[in-house]
């Protein structure tokens, strides 16, 4: 099993080896709404596609949610791992996979209750609206797997494997992508099929994870009696993932005002905004995997009271996310036209035509989320949530004024344009308070 001790050794090594397999990972998750997309435009049309493109900022909020839940945990989980204290970092485990099973339960239940209230909040374009309420009945069902899945490879990561859950993640890619073909293409079941093809194979990953877990993790498989609620430890993951969930769901609660303001402006902005934004979501992929390589070197560190690795993971992950950038630029530059193409129905070149415009502006500003992404996968190391939350609402908050502003002047371009001035402000804000924090001696 590959867990790593990241007290010791090299710091930038530990970071590239841990964020190496999250790239894959990450990358495969996002395959499951991307093979989604795809199959609908070719088989379905722009109606469908639009219908699944406004649900997924809903499951969005929820499944960051969730991810919060899992990165809070995972702080405290790596600390103890660091801390050499088994028995607390099995405590903890087993009291997050408990109370996530209740809670992904109660949030399934409120959002089919009030899905059809949802879209409507977000003003779903009428044509696609019983598509795009049918697909988020459907996909709901997996965030109770979803949820578990985030608890499950957290818990891995937090003693070092980045790797086993990608794995599986993989073969449940696989599943999703066959199932895909075979629901919408073969059988003909339009987007409900689409959504019951990821809920089978998200249900896979976990069955595949917890499995690995039982028989190869003796430090996270639990036994019959260990199986409770520490509720100290409760306390404690309740008060650092809520304050996590907060910070992940501010995104999304912040893009579906976005998307609101995109849905006003027809179905082929539409379409245009979350294609381009897929592509946007693989492009931010390794610097978001690097902020939790830092995360977590730099929990076990402050666990094991090493200071200057502490410091050393957030210098070091700085300037892998720095070199990063021109690789990435030249990349989106080079493949914006047919990577639009790939994601859109045939023949619909205006949709095209907007995604590419909008993705020669946002390349230019890649280097700022792999700078906020550095200094908050740091903060969250130090168990600095409230900071990471500030800053996250401060980024959104800006966003979301700008885009309200920019977008019914200048389109979707607009909202590239949003997105630097609000990474800007929080690159302001994190900079600022990580020099004062520095100057104090308190990092």
């Amino acid at each position: 099993m590959a867990k790593t001790d990241m007290t010791r050794g090299s710091v930038t090594r530990h970071l590239l080896r841990y964020t190496v397999p999250m790239v894959l990972g990450n990358i495969l998750q996002l395959t499951y709404n991307a093979a989604d997309s795809l199959i609908i435009s070719k088989n379905l049309g722009d109606e469908a596609l639009a219908a699944v493109s406004v649900s997924d900022p809903i499951m969005t909020v929820m499944v960051l949610g969730a991810s919060g839940m899992g990165i809070g945990a995972s702080v405290l989980m790596s600390r103890f791992y660091g801390q050499g204290d088994r028995e607390k970092l099995r405590r903890e485990f087993s009291t997050t996979v408990i109370f996530g099973a209740v809670f992904s339960f109660l949030v399934f239940i409120l959002g089919s209750v009030f899905a059809d209230r949802l879209l409507r909040l977000i003003r779903t374009p009428a044509e696609a609206f019983d598509m795009a309420l049918t697909y988020l009945r459907v996909i709901l069902v997996g965030f109770l797997f979803t949820f578990q899945y985030n608890i499950l490879s957290s818990a891995l990561r937090a003693i070092g494997d980045s790797r086993t859950s990608v794995w599986f993640l993989g073969l449940s890619c696989g599943l999703n992508i066959c199932l895909d073909l075979l629901f919408v293409a073969v059988l003909h079941m339009g987007v409900a099929g689409a959504g019951l093809a990821t809920v089978i194979a998200e249900a896979v990953s976990v069955v595949l994870c917890a499995a690995w877990i039982v028989r190869r993790v003796p430090e996270l498989s639990l036994t019959r009696k260990e199986f409770r609620i520490d509720r100290p430890l409760l306390a404690e993951t309740v008060k650092n993932g809520a304050l996590t969930a907060l910070q992940q769901a501010a995104q999304p609660v912040g893009k579906l005002l976005i998307q609101r303001t995109i849905n006003l402006q027809g179905v082929t902005a539409v379409d245009a905004f979350n294609n381009a934004c897929r592509i946007d979501d693989y492009a931010r992929i390794p610097t978001q995997s690097l902020g939790s390589a830092i995360m977590t070197c730099t929990a076990q560190n402050r666990g094991a009271g090493e200071r200057e690795r502490v410091r050393e993971s957030f210098r070091r992950g700085l300037l892998i996310a720095l070199c990063y950038y021109p690789i990435i630029f030249a990349v989106v530059q080079l493949l914006k036209a047919p990577a639009m193409r790939l994601l859109s129905p045939d023949g619909s070149e205006a949709i095209v035509e907007a995604g590419v415009a909008y993705l020669a502006v946002k390349a230019w500003f890649f280097v700022m989320p792999g700078l906020t992404n550095a200094i908050q996968g740091f903060f969250r190391g130090l168990g600095s949530m409230t900071v990471v939350l500030i800053s996250t609402v401060i980024q959104i908050g800006v966003r979301t004024v700008c885009v309200f502003l920019w977008v019914p002047a200048l389109g979707i371009v607009g909202e590239a344009y949003a997105c630097a001035a609000g990474w800007t402000c929080m690159i302001v804000f994190e900079f600022t308070l990580y020099f004062v924090r520095r100057k104090k001696g308190l990092i």
